[in-house]
């Protein structure tokens, strides 16, 4: 199967807590830093997601927010430090790439966004994700 989403980092599932019917699930990602997701119960049964379970986690383009540092009172539970390495501009939307060790995202923001951040290939940045936007897939 192909995906139109390009966010697709690999990771491992290092813990499952479940709720009455969404669950949220920890994957450290192979660069080693952390994200959580958050999933139906059904899909953590779909999946066999467990301790250990090798995943990818999926985010779309437009669910990824960017900061030049970390973020403090916010209810955003993913920030994943990385840094720029390229940014394309159009006429109102840019399309920022960020390594974050162990793989790449990419952040669809407006071009004033890329502006005001003065964001280039070598800035350092923090990528924002709500736990909600983490999609996840097994092999």
């Amino acid at each position: 199967m192909s995906l139109s989403i390009r966010n697709q980092l690999p990771g491992t599932v290092t813990a499952v807590t479940p709720g009455e019917v969404m669950a949220t699930v920890g994957v450290r990602l192979d660069g080693g830093q952390e994200l959580t997701a958050a999933i139906t119960l059904d899909a953590v049964k779909d999946l066999g997601l467990a301790e250990g379970a090798v995943v990818r986690a999926l985010v779309k383009s437009t669910d990824v927010a960017l900061a030049t540092g970390p973020v403090t009172g916010l209810s955003i539970r993913n920030q994943v430090r990385g840094t720029v390495t390229d940014v394309a501009t159009g006429g109102a939307m840019a399309s920022v790439k960020v390594s974050v060790g162990g793989g790449e995202l990419t952040a669809a923001v407006t071009k004033d966004a890329v502006a005001d951040l003065g964001l280039a290939a070598g800035s350092c940045v923090v990528a924002l994700m709500k736990s909600t936007e983490v999609s996840l897939a097994t092999a």
